[in-house]
């Protein structure tokens, strides 16, 4: 069945203007940072990652005059709270072209936040959380997740079935060790740990996986209570780094990897794309990626209903001549939503397409925001009830775009 996709009436701007302390894409490449804009406020921001609570909570967290900041709103991002700040500032936090802060919250209102803080010049790292008990009205001090000295990028938290938290990030330890020893290791570990409710580790870390791709982002859902399921960019044997996804046979055993995709890229340096996945209520498995492989090159989308062992055929996503670009995939009761950047040499689109049969079929690409200057990635965030598209411009400001389907 094919539904035709439209934007709902109602969308939330907030006006950003002129101002922003970060030039990000127009497609793939990126921009430095610029000196126009140092306040701490969403203003300035370059890069906002918003979580939308079960009540319809908007809590959104940024970066701005080297502070990480985090706001509520109650009434679709209409109106915020007075930011808070996580750190005292300032700092060089890592906000890209992968990276950025992040925020998730239980069932109970506790919110968790992330970041990582760079350490030298040579994009070595610290990832920090804070906790709010209070609705986030304030914060914690930020703690390290791990008191190991080497690296920590691209910490992801995620809330289990069961309330649990969970953290994964890209570590460095092991890859220390083996230069210690004179061996060869390429590109860092996934390591994992669960956290209490103040975000101290009720377990030591562990890795899960050895020599993984350095710098892409890592993408989480659940399998089940304590059953994370990792999708991440993996260095296969010659240094191919495709997909791979890894489920968790219980809370502190990860599982086999399996391989999402033979694109073969063959590549010694960072893609600076990492991938995105959904679980359904079904529990299918929905991912999505970027490649530039000897076997197809751009954006692609797959499915498994397997967990994770075997993927259907990749189906290629957006217009090749408008270099599409940020991936992202959410379920949402029966509906799968896929939405991308594309760029065609003037303007900056958001597209998005919708499944209502676990991913076997789409309703065509349509575009459903539009800007014509620089722009953070696309991200899809739900209530359990809707999909929304996030997405920060620095023309346009912070949009919140509830996305819907009519036949």
């Amino acid at each position: 069945m094919m539904h035709r996709l439209s934007i709902a009436a109602s969308v939330v701007c907030l006006t950003v203007g002129t101002a922003v302390a970060q030039t990000h894409e127009h497609h793939h490449q990126h921009g430095g940072a610029t000196a126009r804009c140092t306040e701490p406020t969403l203003a300035c921001a370059s890069v906002a990652t918003p979580f939308l609570a079960s009540d319809g909570t908007l809590w959104l967290t940024w970066t701005a005059g080297g502070q990480v900041l985090v706001a509520r709103s109650h009434d679709g991002g209409q109106h915020f709270s007075p930011a808070v700040a996580l750190d005292a500032g300032p700092e060089h936090i890592d906000t890209g072209p992968d990276a950025r802060p992040r925020i998730v919250v239980d069932r109970t209102g506790r919110a968790f936040a992330s970041y990582a803080v760079f350490k030298d010049n040579a994009y070595n790292a610290t990832a920090f959380v804070a906790t709010s008990s209070d609705g986030g009205r304030s914060f914690s001090a930020p703690r390290p997740l791990t008191d190991d000295p080497a690296s920590q990028r691209f910490e992801t938290l995620a809330v289990d079935p069961d309330d649990r938290l969970f953290a994964a990030w890209l570590d460095k330890r092991d890859a220390v060790a083996a230069r210690a020893k004179g061996a060869a290791y390429a590109g860092a570990a996934l390591a994992f740990e669960w956290l209490n409710g103040d975000g101290k580790s009720l377990a030591p870390v562990r890795i899960a996986q050895d020599q993984t791709c350095e710098c892409c982002r890592l993408a989480v859902g659940f399998a089940g209570p304590g059953r994370p399921v990792v999708l991440f960019r993996n260095v296969f044997e010659g240094g191919v780094r495709d997909h791979a996804v890894m489920t968790f046979a219980d809370a502190q055993t990860p599982g086999p990897v399996y391989r999402v995709s033979v694109d073969d890229w063959h590549t010694d340096v960072c893609p600076h794309q990492g991938p995105s996945l959904a679980i359904a209520a079904d529990g299918t498995y929905h991912a999505a990626w970027y490649t530039e492989g000897d076997a197809r090159q751009g954006l692609f989308y797959a499915r498994s209903i397997d967990g994770g062992r075997s993927f259907s055929t990749p189906l290629p996503l957006g217009a090749p001549d408008h270099r599409p670009t940020r991936p992202y995939v959410l379920a949402v009761g029966d509906a799968v939503w896929l939405a991308w950047k594309e760029f065609d040499g003037e303007h900056a689109t958001v597209n998005a397409q919708v499944s209502h049969n676990a991913g076997q079929s789409w309703s065509p690409a349509a575009v459903v925001a539009r800007t014509d200057d620089a722009s953070d990635h696309p991200l899809l965030v739900s209530d359990g009830r809707h999909a929304l598209l996030s997405w920060l411009t620095a023309r346009e400001g912070y949009r919140l775009v509830p996305l819907e389907d009519q036949p």
